[in-house]
């Protein structure tokens, strides 16, 4: 049997020194690229530029991303599925985050030390070496 997939946007932050930008939901305990599900008939960037302003507060233009490509991994808190990523890349300020909606807290991390978090499968097999 095929494991469900969800497909999601995520957004591979970088601030002005190389760090890479990891959020935790609400009663979790991994990190994770910002982004969210794909609503039916939205695009992935415009998914990820919805998610970025309810998630973190930041509004940012179409221009500001980066197409990185597609990624498949198991996902991080619903066990038994994977998710299919539509990954673009984004280099922000790092005082510019602020967490609300279901996002307990961000971090900045270092892409090649990450250091002792919980790391979802996505970032940390896929998306973080691209970054070292």
């Amino acid at each position: 049997m095929t494991a469900p997939v969800i497909h999601v946007a995520a957004a591979l932050t970088v601030d002005a020194d190389g760090r890479a930008l990891m959020v935790r939901k609400h009663d979790t305990t991994v990190f994770m690229q910002p982004g969210g599900k794909i609503e039916p008939g939205e695009s992935p960037l415009d998914c990820l530029r919805r998610e970025l302003f309810e998630e973190l507060g930041l509004e940012l233009a179409a221009e500001d991303f980066t197409w990185l490509g597609t990624f498949e991994e198991d996902a991080a808190n619903e066990p038994g599925h994977r998710v299919l990523a539509e990954v673009f890349t984004l280099t922000i300020d790092a005082a510019a985050p602020v967490v609300a909606a279901e996002i307990a807290e961000s971090i900045w991390v270092d892409p090649a030390a990450p250091g002792d978090i919980d790391l979802a499968p996505l970032s940390s097999r896929a998306l973080l070496p691209l970054l070292v």
